[in-house]
């Protein structure tokens, strides 16, 4: 899906404007709360509410962390900052998170589940493990 909520989300918004930075300015500060409440509006907009089950936003998420991976596959271990990141690379890498963060605040939701409401000690990974646990409960 390749960051498309965010960047069609903001299209009207972005129409006399080609930047980069002008999109992530118009997405700064937002709360889970409204992100979760955009991405549903923007599906159930679309129709694709029959596809967002727990399980097919799971696999679109694990796919997104692949790609996520795959940026860093070959660098070796990289110094906090990315200071030897161009750009371009830092671009990427904001895009391909952004991806991972809107597929699981979707798993979340669909889920039923209130991102906001964890306690900080709650790891993501506690979250994927609890869903992967729910699906199996339902399916």
């Amino acid at each position: 899906m390749k960051h498309e909520l965010l960047l069609l989300h903001n299209k009207e918004k972005m129409e006399n404007s080609n930047s980069y930075e002008y999109s992530r300015k118009v997405m700064k500060d937002v709360s889970l709360k409204e992100l979760r409440d955009r991405l549903a509006e923007f599906a159930r907009v679309r129709g694709w509410d029959q596809y967002h089950s727990p399980r097919n936003l799971l696999l679109a998420l694990v796919g997104e962390v692949g790609e996520l991976s795959e940026i860093f596959q070959w660098k070796g271990e990289v110094e906090r900052g990315l200071p030897n990141w161009t750009s371009d690379d830092k671009e990427h890498l904001e895009e391909e998170l952004s991806d991972v963060l809107l597929y699981l605040v979707q798993l979340a939701d669909v889920c039923g589940l209130d991102l906001g409401l964890f306690q900080p000690c709650v790891t993501v990974g506690f979250f994927v493990e609890q869903v992967v646990l729910f699906i199996g409960c339902v399916s």
